[in-house]
């Protein structure tokens, strides 16, 4: 399912975690010295942070999974999906566990 793209996955893992590096030193920065005004670019900082990190380990797994055989790829993505659902829709969440 993913084999051949083990190169675009690693150089866009590099990619992200060096963005995220960079996302969080200036927001541990900014929360010392305040030099980012709260609006739009401290918004997209913050949607970054929140999310950049969920898909540099997408990334970084899906770069994992293209070595192995299609049931660990199909169960990574089954995984990775569930995680997203959740996240997104956490009434999904509840509704589930209510179930169980």
């Amino acid at each position: 399912m993913f084999k051949g793209m083990e190169k675009v996955w690693d150089i866009l893992g590099e990619i992200l975690a060096i963005v995220l590096v960079l996302v969080y030193a200036l927001l541990i920065i900014n929360a010392k010295f305040q030099f980012i005004p709260d609006g739009t670019l401290m918004n997209i900082l913050q949607i970054l942070r929140t999310y950049g990190s969920l898909l540099l380990v997408a990334v970084v797994g899906l770069e994992a999974m293209s070595k192995r055989n299609i049931v660990f790829q199909i169960i990574f993505a089954a995984l990775l999906v569930l995680i997203v659902v959740f996240m997104f829709f956490p009434e999904t969440y509840q509704n589930f566990i209510n179930l169980i």
